[in-house]
């Protein structure tokens, strides 16, 4: 049934619009920062002995995530995007009550991993409603402005889970995770209308889906810029994977302390969104996403050089890796708004195909990054040089060798306000 004809939602403004895929989006990054200060806790009661072993919790959930991206786009683009952003909700609220009443860490694996690939569709559906409704320089300045929601997330998440902390066991993170899922399943069902037109619907059989996912892969333009994002996520994964152990264990942080110096180098990123909205119109997504790649390239040389001649000084850490993640502002709504601008009729599918090779590919490079940490920050610095360096050579593959250029794309009419 069409969930879209029997909830009768009314049209909503361009500001409740963001919040709420703001909200969606950040869903899955809430299931993953929101445990960071709790992995102590958790590995002490479920007998974990590895450190390294901890990153799991973490690890396993983004890459069973990033494996479920390739189901929810084909069915998106046929029954529409409420459908899929309902199921997964439903999902991510019972996985994440599951997690709070097991007792095996092995079990705890298994339902973080079953519950990602299940709650992926919170990371295709909101995709495919930017691009069914605008494209060019437009998607991308909404896709900053919804960014910059978003991503006081990662900001605020941990120092939720701490918060839990002090009144209740790691097993409420979970349960407060999912109570924050349902009050957004209410507002999907009431609020959001459905934005796929009759036009853009495709049908369900597997030489359309493989047909749509194939074109979505292989056009030159787009498939740069999804493995350009895919190695910076990397180093992102990579970070939230190590954190907790890089600021406790190597530079001797208290662990109270530690969710505020996470949330402040994550809060560069809302505010590089927000800067990105504000000229990426006149500017343009290919100009000052090229110009970010390479400043990030030089801050993450000076990353290498400070873990090798201020080893375990976080005076030097932390601006860096603000910096770092601040530049991510002008990279990850950029790259995704041009690798999107060629697929207007298969949103959908084109949204799963990117999303899974940008969330799978970095959680499995972010997990082999986590598990070279050494004590020291070298690997980890190294990694976001190499990554950033590569994702450059990408970009330049789509871009045929030139970069800086601007393409002017007409905007579509907005079509959710009635």
């Amino acid at each position: 049934m069409d969930s879209s004809r029997t909830a009768k939602p009314i049209g909503m403004g361009m500001r409740e619009l963001i919040v709420l895929l703001a909200l969606l989006m950040s869903l899955n990054g809430l299931a993953i920062d929101a445990v960071l200060p709790g992995m102590d806790e958790m590995a002490r009661e479920l007998g974990v002995l590895d450190g390294n072993r901890r990153q799991l919790v973490i690890a396993v959930y983004s890459i069973a995530m990033g494996i479920g991206c390739l189901v929810p786009g084909a069915y998106a683009d046929r029954y529409g995007r409420r459908p899929i952003l309902l199921l997964a909700l439903g999902c991510y609220v019972g996985f994440a009550l599951v997690v709070s009443l097991l007792h095996d860490f092995d079990m705890v694996l298994l339902a973080r991993g079953v519950g990602g690939v299940l709650a992926a569709g919170l990371m295709v559906a909101p995709m495919a409603i930017v691009r069914d409704l605008y494209e060019g320089d437009r998607m991308a300045r909404l896709m900053s402005v919804i960014a910059a929601v978003f991503i006081t997330v990662p900001v605020i998440a941990p120092s939720l889970g701490q918060a839990v902390l002090l009144v209740a066991g790691w097993r409420w993170i979970f349960v407060t995770q999912a109570a924050i899922g349902a009050l957004a399943a209410v507002w999907v069902y009431y609020r959001l209308p459905e934005t796929l037109t009759e036009a853009n619907r495709q049908e369900i059989n597997l030489p359309v889906i493989a047909r749509n996912m194939h074109a979505a892969l292989v056009n030159r333009q787009s498939i740069g810029y999804v493995l350009g994002t895919l190695l910076v996520m990397a180093g992102v994964f990579g970070y939230v994977n190590i954190a907790q152990q890089l600021y406790t264990e190597h530079f001797g942080v208290d662990d109270h302390l530690f969710p505020m110096l996470f949330g402040a180098t994550a809060a560069m990123m809302a505010v590089a969104n927000i800067t990105n909205s504000r000229i990426v119109m006149k500017f343009g997504a290919r100009r000052v996403s090229h110009t970010g790649v390479m400043v990030f390239i030089t801050v993450s040389a000076l990353q290498v050089w400070a873990s090798y001649y201020h080893p375990g000084d976080i005076r030097w850490f932390v601006p860096l890796m603000a910096c770092n993640l601040g530049l991510l502002g002008f990279l990850g709504a950029n790259f995704g708004s041009i690798a999107m601008q060629p697929f207007a009729h298969i949103a959908g599918a084109a949204s799963s195909v990117q999303a899974f090779f940008r969330m799978f590919g970095a959680a499995m490079v972010g997990l082999v990054i986590g598990q070279s940490y050494d004590g020291t920050a070298r690997p980890f610095a190294w990694a976001l040089l190499i990554s950033s360096t590569l994702a450059l050579c990408f970009v330049l593959y789509s871009e045929k060798g030139r970069l800086f250029r601007r393409l002017n794309v007409k905007p579509p009419t907005e079509r959710i306000i009635p």
